[in-house]
């Protein structure tokens, strides 16, 4: 109330101001008509005092600043500046004097010391937590695995096409090593570009039908390089409330205007997107950059992106499309390229693909795919490719092997992947106390979710963790299946329930899908009751 009253009263007084100036400027301007004049002793008057002065201020005038320098009035300025500046060079450093100080007893400093209590640097481990031990791996990650000197079935490598550890890649890498050696020590721009380097970009690049691709030294870094080199802070992101923390850390980063919309909900985009429209006219807003960032197949739930139902949207209102194919390349569309061909999309319609290498590519690392003005533009603001040292040589070779490996055999392996993943979240139906995240649209996701059932409230999602948990150490320890938790940042913007994660590849058979799903059905019933 008051504040708005404050307000009132300045603009009355500066309208007040306002038209008083004006009412003084037409008077005088009145004065120098002659009909006025006579008409007005007053107006007379006013036109003798204006001329009077101007007389005085005018060159030549006795006001005016050339007659005050004539008669050494520079002399006075000059002084007075002379002056001030004595009076600030004397001035001494502000100090408190020794009366404004009182020094702590020895008492008191010890008191104090003994009440603080620093702030943790990370929340404290539950029971669980700290009584976990982490299965350790001393083979390849094959279909079959040696964890804790055992053999076990390997339900959790995401190495989707069986790739990684193919005599092959291993030749290639080890010659590639005698040449190079294991490391490049230097950032791309630094003397860390190899002609592997090269070759590799150009592969990925014609795999996946784009102009030119990018590499980046670690996949987690790609999204977060990606994002900020693009957007700002007048920008804006759209992004599926189900991305990978990635991508929400790469979105923070860019500092652009971040909208979330329901997990694989058109309808809730559209209607993000009405409202910033209406908005943007409304405002009259200036253009900018506009992004909608999903995953091709999402890490946290195994499901797909619908691009289908997206792209209208997407060529409507004008946005740009950025999709994660980390986990959807080589598993989905006929040439393996991921979601966006899955759903029949040319590799124009999506401007920007980022991906990682770790998955069906059988090595490490990320790569960005698009125009060759967008790849251009990372290699000088991209802070994953300008900062790091660039990916080991033999790394790059292993991706080149790896795409070798996948148009040749592709035709065959994806569609055996798929239809692994179809038959185990058919079997997995049937697991008690657990539900296949994900309906018939991600039937060919090889990422699978067993979610806890029925589903906790969110306060008792560590204690679901736990006791999920301990359901995949006694698959491990009496089933000889090695399954794997799903695991979530604490900085997670939507924490989602408790979950088993299963990958399938194209090296399981039925008979080990079978199993998997026996094993977790007996697991889950002397664990869970």
């Amino acid at each position: 109330m008051a504040r708005s009253l404050v307000r009132g009263l300045r603009r009355a007084l500066a309208w007040i101001i306002t038209h008083a100036l004006l009412a003084v400027v037409v008077v005088l301007a009145l004065s120098f008509v002659e009909p006025a004049r006579q008409e007005s002793p007053h107006l007379a008057a006013l036109h003798g005092a204006a001329v009077d002065g101007w007389a005085l201020v005018a060159p030549g005038g006795r006001w005016h600043p050339t007659a005050f320098i004539e008669h050494k009035g520079h002399l006075v300025v000059e002084g007075f500046l002379l002056l001030v500046i004595s009076y600030l060079l004397l001035q001494g450093t502000l100090v408190p004097g020794a009366q404004e100080e009182t020094a702590l007893t020895e008492k008191e400093v010890d008191e104090l010391c003994a009440e603080w209590e620093p702030e943790p640097l990370a929340p404290p481990l539950s029971e669980a937590q700290q009584n976990w031990r982490e299965p350790v791996v001393s083979s390849d990650a094959g279909r079959m695995v040696t964890v804790n000197g055992r053999q076990a079935l390997n339900m959790s490598s995401l190495n989707f096409l069986g790739i990684a550890g193919s005599p092959e890649l291993r030749e290639a890498c080890r010659q590639t090593i005698h040449k190079y050696g294991v490391g490049s020590c230097g950032p791309r721009g630094f003397y860390g570009t190899i002609d592997v380097h090269l070759q590799l970009e150009e592969r990925l690049a014609r795999f996946m039908g784009t102009e030119e691709a990018i590499l980046y030294s670690y996949d987690l870094a790609t999204l977060p390089s990606i994002l900020p080199a693009f957007a700002s802070k007048k920008d804006l992101i759209l992004c599926d409330e189900g991305v990978n923390y990635a991508i929400q850390n790469g979105a923070h980063l860019s500092r652009a205007r971040v909208l979330y919309f329901r997990h694989n909900d058109m309808a809730d985009l559209e209607r993000l997107l009405r409202q910033q429209e209406e908005a943007d006219r409304r405002h009259r807003k200036p253009l900018n950059r506009r992004f909608i960032v999903v995953e091709g197949i999402y890490a946290n739930s195994g499901d797909l992106a619908p691009l289908n139902a997206l792209m209208p949207l997407k060529e409507k209102y004008r946005y740009r499309l950025v999709v994660d194919e980390s986990l959807a390349v080589g598993v989905l569309g006929a040439r393996g390229r991921g979601a966006a061909e899955h759903f029949g999309l040319p590799p124009e319609a999506v401007e920007i693909v980022g991906g990682s290498m770790g998955n069906a590519l059988a090595s490490i690392g990320g790569f960005c795919a698009g125009d060759r003005e967008i790849v251009d533009h990372q290699r000088l603001s991209g802070l994953g490719y300008c900062f790091s040292a660039s990916l080991p040589p033999f790394l790059a070779t292993a991706g080149v092997c790896a795409l070798d490996h996948l148009e040749q055999q592709g035709g065959e392996l994806i569609p055996k992947v798929q239809e692994s993943a179809r038959l185990f979240r058919k079997l997995a139906a049937g697991i008690p106390h657990l539900s296949v995240v994900g309906g018939e649209a991600a039937a060919i996701s090889p990422v699978i979710h067993l979610a806890l059932s029925p589903e906790p409230q969110a306060a008792e999602y560590e204690a679901g963790d736990a006791a999920l948990q301990r359901v995949v150490d006694d698959c491990l320890a009496r089933e000889g299946v090695l399954l794997a938790l799903g695991r979530y940042s604490r900085l997670e913007r939507r924490r989602l329930p408790p979950s088993i994660r299963v990958a399938v590849t194209a090296q399981h058979t039925a008979a080990d899908l079978q199993k998997a799903v026996a094993a977790l059905k007996a697991s889950c019933k002397r664990v869970l009751g």
